[in-house]
């Protein structure tokens, strides 16, 4: 893509928050170029919370943001939609603290940037293209980045029976973002319940909008997407995570059973060291023609 883009109209889309239990509603607005992604708190005086890793907050189960008090919850898998189908500009009004989860996956959030169509603006798009390698590790799990002339993805998880090791590489453009990994949805085990909800989460969890496994395989009456929907999922939070870099990315990066905190941990220690990267506008590179949705 040569310039950035935002959407072409207003969308809105509404449900409950997958921790919270709240009901939620999201209108998704055009914003100029150099805007970013930003959170508008309707319900707080439509207080803005960028959508930057300046702002990260709580990373266990959901990757939350909070500027002077004010907490925006489980952003991942609208980032995650923006951040790969290349929409670079919006203004996210929201009337409570957490996104909806909408059914578990980024899907929905794809259709609705499709229903608002994509605008192109006049400021040339600016990359954040990765140097040398740099990478997190803590207990047995890593995430590192390399150089790459793409955005490229490499994860793995390792978690018990029946889930068990399941991987992927693959190029991040709209195309196969949208294919293999946006119908991807989160997912949990049956034996962590009462603990996740002594813990005031997955209060608005269901089968409508998250896998539950058992023992013997998912509770949900239409079973997976994708044999590994798992790793899939990871990546689509992996992806959702990134985006707080506030550029889209040139590297390939490479997740061994790493989580949000890992992912978060790794985009802070990138913008904390600038000789890790540099930052290109469009005429500088030559994008592949893969990510070219935009010309």
């Amino acid at each position: 893509m040569r310039f950035e883009t935002t959407l072409s109209r207003i969308v809105e889309a509404a449900g409950v928050g997958l921790h919270s239990g709240v009901p939620v509603k999201i209108r998704v607005c055009p914003a100029p170029a150099a805007t970013g992604i930003v959170f508008v708190r309707t319900d707080l005086n439509s207080f803005q919370v960028p959508a930057s890793w300046r702002h990260v907050a709580r990373v266990s189960y959901a990757t939350s943001l909070m500027r002077q008090g004010v907490l925006i919850s489980t952003t991942e898998h609208l980032l995650s939609t923006f951040y790969s189908l290349g929409i670079d500009n919006a203004f996210v009004e929201i009337d409570n603290l957490e996104v909806p989860i909408m059914d578990g996956s980024s899907q929905p959030f794809v259709d609705l940037v499709n229903e608002a169509g994509i605008r192109r603006l006049r400021r040339r798009r600016r990359y954040l293209r990765i140097l040398r390698p740099i990478s997190v590790e803590d207990k047995g799990k890593r995430i590192s980045i390399i150089p790459s002339e793409d955005f490229r993805l490499t994860c793995d998880v390792d978690y018990p029976q029946p889930v068990g090791c399941q991987a992927l590489e693959m190029e991040v453009t709209p195309e196969n973002y949208t294919s293999r990994i946006a119908p991807a949805r989160t997912f949990g085990f049956e034996r962590d319940l009462d603990q996740m909800r002594n813990m005031g989460l997955i209060r608005g969890a269901t089968l409508e909008n998250a896998i539950c496994f058992t023992n013997a395989g998912p509770l949900n009456p239409g079973g997976l997407r994708f044999r590994d929907e798992c790793c899939r999922h990871k990546a689509l939070d992996l992806i959702g995570d990134l985006a707080l870099l506030g550029r889209p990315l040139l590297g390939h990066v490479i997740a061994r059973r790493a989580g949000h905190a890992m992912h978060t941990a790794l985009v802070s220690k990138i913008m904390s060291d600038p000789s890790v990267y540099e930052v290109l506008t469009s005429d500088q590179i030559e994008v592949p023609l893969a990510h070219a949705l935009v010309s």
